[in-house]
């Protein structure tokens, strides 16, 4: 038999909606940010949808880990531009779709290729498609507790 993991906490949030509107005040760290859903959907648009929140996430992190990966290998990568959707199938299912444009002169394709290939496994889109559960509050935040994210 293994021994359960350790779990060491690198991102606190504190999201917070309050009131008959969907607005939502949301804390990481020192930065505040919100969200809302549109007008059409009983909203009033004051921030990104979640959805948006999370397509802003994986593109965030796509083009901040090619970056990260292109820089340390010294290549010249002047830029990342990821464009994302989220589609609804007919039958309920859904899906991601992403456009990475790799800018800049110079890189070799295998340079390209290689890009492409950490792109599926950035730390956010490996969070998405591998499912990370979500657990109830008893498993490292007290629920009294207001907590500023850190």
């Amino acid at each position: 038999m293994s021994e359960a993991p350790e779990f060491t906490r690198s991102t606190a949030v504190v999201a917070t909606s309050e009131g008959p509107e969907y607005h939502v005040d949301i804390r990481a760290a020192r930065h505040a940010l919100a969200a809302d859903e549109p007008e059409s959907e009983g909203g009033a648009d004051t921030g990104p949808t979640p959805v948006g929140l999370l397509l802003s996430a994986v593109g965030s992190c796509t083009a901040i880990t090619l970056r990260m990966y292109a820089g340390r290998k010294d290549w010249p990568l002047a830029g990342v531009r990821v464009r994302l959707g989220y589609e609804k199938g007919s039958d309920g299912s859904a899906r991601i779709t992403r456009r990475i444009d790799l800018l800049g002169e110079g890189l070799a394709d295998e340079q390209r290729a290689r890009l492409m290939e950490i792109a599926d496994r950035t730390p956010v889109t490996r969070a998405v498609t591998g499912g990370i559960p979500v657990v109830p509050a008893g498993a490292g935040i007290p629920p009294q507790r207001r907590e500023t994210a850190s």
